[in-house]
């Protein structure tokens, strides 16, 4: 092919018009850039979501696993809100409320029963309260309400006397009570 110009052509053309059979300088050039950006651009995006997640790496494994998630939602879906919430929920420190309940559930646990509420825990150094450490059960017995007709035929004035009336003393004693250490 002769190099000589077309006729047509003007006398001055711009560099980034190339002679035919040569290397497009200006093409490659661009494509090597937009690769570039495109990778660059791509892992701002995913440092960006993951900005969240690593603000909540110190705090509890809670948060930081609802940080997680609410970020892996919002990468995934695409609805900005999640991460939002995932940002706000990293910056504010969610407060331990599980650790004093424990503790709370541990000593009434220790108070009421002299025992430790998980079997894994060790035996109370101290002894039981006096309370309990005297408890004796109390056995209760069961009445079974009367029937409609019953309480019918019942005159209520009968009731009253036998609740009033004095109870024979060889069929019922009194028991003493203990409270607190002292008897009633």
């Amino acid at each position: 092919m002769s190099e000589a110009m077309h006729p047509a052509a003007p006398h001055h053309l711009p560099p980034f018009i190339t002679a035919p059979g040569e290397t497009d300088v200006l093409f490659t050039g661009s494509v090597i850039f937009l690769v570039l950006a495109v990778m660059g651009i791509g892992s701002l995006y995913f440092w960006l979501h993951s900005l969240p997640e690593r603000m909540s790496h110190g705090g509890s494994q809670i948060q930081f696993q609802l940080v997680a998630v609410l970020s892996l939602l919002a990468l995934f879906t695409h609805i900005h809100a999640f991460w939002i919430a995932a940002l706000f929920l990293a910056l504010i420190p969610v407060p331990d409320f599980w650790t004093p309940l424990a503790s709370m559930a541990d000593s009434l646990a220790r108070m009421a029963t002299g025992r430790f509420r998980s079997p894994a825990a060790e035996a109370p150094s101290e002894p039981a309260p006096e309370v309990l450490a005297n408890y004796t059960p109390v056995k209760v017995e069961v009445v079974p309400s009367p029937t409609p007709l019953e309480k019918a035929r019942s005159d209520p004035r009968d009731e009253i006397a036998k609740t009033h009336a004095p109870e024979p003393s060889d069929r019922h004693q009194r028991q003493p009570v203990s409270v607190g250490g002292h008897e009633r």
